[in-house]
């Protein structure tokens, strides 16, 4: 995951909406978003090379994403798998809290991440390039692949677009939010964030939508939970190209 803007207990009867994008290498092998068949209560898309996932949800409310940070020359391997601190917390019963407080005593065993943990009751975020973990109030929050809320342009551009379509609608407009996902447009040369790239591929990843041969937005997300226990998933797939590839639609019912 490399984009996300989420609504955290801040529209009536939807304490969860989060739309958000993933970016990964093409050849690396995904599983499309789906209820997992051995845990039936978690539906999400799965990394098919290390069996994490980005982000999920679980029956009981349960919520996570997390997104890589960027830091070009500190990458270790091996170390162990960001998706599967995404994985873990969906898979058990620890309070938000809770799970984070523990993650954060061997966090610094990973590679850059920011991990965000929730239910309908709260969420909590970590980064162990931050500090410890903390609360998030209700609000509108967004995170790509620096600190919660740092205003690259991308990111500031689409929690910008997801704020207006839902300002438009006490109900939210999933294409229209699908549509902010898929903004291509690039930042200028001085807006750009500077984190130790080259300038072509700095420029590249500017773009909340990645499309290129080797690397770009492989899948976009939308997920809402509902007052009253209605839940939906909806995951857009992309080929390199950044056309359609397929597509999931997972309604389920929660209860906290």
């Amino acid at each position: 995951m490399c984009l996300a803007v989420l609504a955290l207990h801040a529209l009536p009867g939807i304490p969860i909406l989060i739309a958000a994008n993933r970016d990964e290498f093409h050849a690396r092998p995904t599983l499309a978003a789906a209820q997992w068949a051995d845990a039936p209560s978690i539906s999400a898309g799965r990394d098919g090379l290390a069996g994490g996932t980005w982000m999920g949800v679980t029956t009981r409310g349960r919520f996570a994403l997390v997104t890589n940070f960027r830091e070009p020359g500190k990458h270790r391997d091996p170390a162990p798998s960001r998706g599967a601190l995404v994985e873990d917390y969906l898979r058990g019963d620890d309070a938000p809290a809770d799970y984070l407080a523990r993650t954060h005593e061997s966090d610094q065993a990973y590679n850059g991440f920011n991990l965000i943990v929730g239910d309908t009751r709260g969420a909590w975020y970590l980064s162990n390039r931050d500090g410890a973990p903390r609360q998030l109030a209700p609000g509108i929050y967004a995170l790509s692949n620096h600190l919660l809320d740092t205003p690259w342009p991308k990111l500031a551009r689409t929690k910008t677009a997801f704020t207006e379509v839902l300002g438009r609608s006490p109900q939210p407009d999933l294409p229209a939010l699908f549509e902010a996902l898929a903004d291509r447009q690039t930042a200028t040369d001085d807006d750009m964030p500077a984190t130790g790239l080259p300038l072509d591929r700095e420029k590249l990843l500017s773009s909340p939508f990645i499309v290129s041969r080797d690397y770009g937005t492989r899948s976009s997300s939308v997920l809402v939970l509902r007052e009253g226990g209605a839940g939906l998933l909806e995951e857009r797939r992309f080929l390199p190209d950044g056309t359609v590839g397929g597509e999931s639609r997972l309604a389920f019912d929660w209860q906290a």
